[in-house]
């Protein structure tokens, strides 16, 4: 009888959403690879029926959780970026949200290590034409001709991009908080013009 009270209230109380943003922190910590049921069930300290209650099996949750990160990027990207009407300050601000969100960077970084899995090939090309689509944007309205503008982007994103997998592979030391943002102030001046 206690052992169906609780599994009971675990269907009552854990969401979906609660098993693809524990999904989505393992997939950070750990990569795409370290998800699984009984991983996942252990970590939030419940049985897997209360999993099988939501999900049919691993590759449906992998499914919800990777299109539940991607609409909270493209949320991210358009919401908060695309409200800042002066384009070197949408590119500043870009570089800048590189130390915050930590959890976004990360499963974006640990998706990048795992780039051939089927599930995250084609979100990973979404993503990133995207981004790169936004910041060729920005720099098309500082003044850029439209192939400069892409040059720039490449640039600008590939610098993004080196620095999370560099953080990753722990082959950067950790930044203090000053240091960081003198290493942004650098990026920034560096890649947009007219500081």
């Amino acid at each position: 009888m206690a052992q169906t009270a609780t599994k009971k209230k675990e269907r009552s109380t854990l969401s979906a959403g609660d098993w693809e943003q524990q999904a989505l922190e393992m997939i950070a910590e750990q990569g795409i690879r370290a998800v699984s049921v009984e991983s996942l069930a252990r970590r939030m300290g419940v049985t897997k029926g209360s999993f099988y209650w939501h999900f049919p099996n691993r590759d449906a949750l992998l499914e919800q959780s990777l299109q539940r990160w991607e609409k909270h990027d493209e949320t991210n990207l358009h919401a908060a970026l695309g409200a800042i009407t002066d384009p070197r300050d949408r590119l500043r601000s870009f570089f800048r949200r590189t130390g915050q969100e930590k959890l976004t960077h990360n499963v974006y970084s640990a998706l990048c290590s795992a780039a051939d899995h089927p599930k995250v090939e084609p979100l990973l090309e979404r993503v990133a034409e995207r981004r790169m689509r936004h910041i060729e944007t920005a720099f098309e309205e500082i003044g850029f001709e439209s192939a400069e503008a892409a040059h720039r982007a490449r640039l600008t994103y590939s610098t993004y991009l080196g620095f999370l997998q560099l953080q990753r592979q722990h082959q950067t030391p950790n930044l203090s908080s000053g240091e960081f943002d003198a290493y942004m102030t650098h990026v920034i001046a560096t890649l947009i013009p007219g500081q």
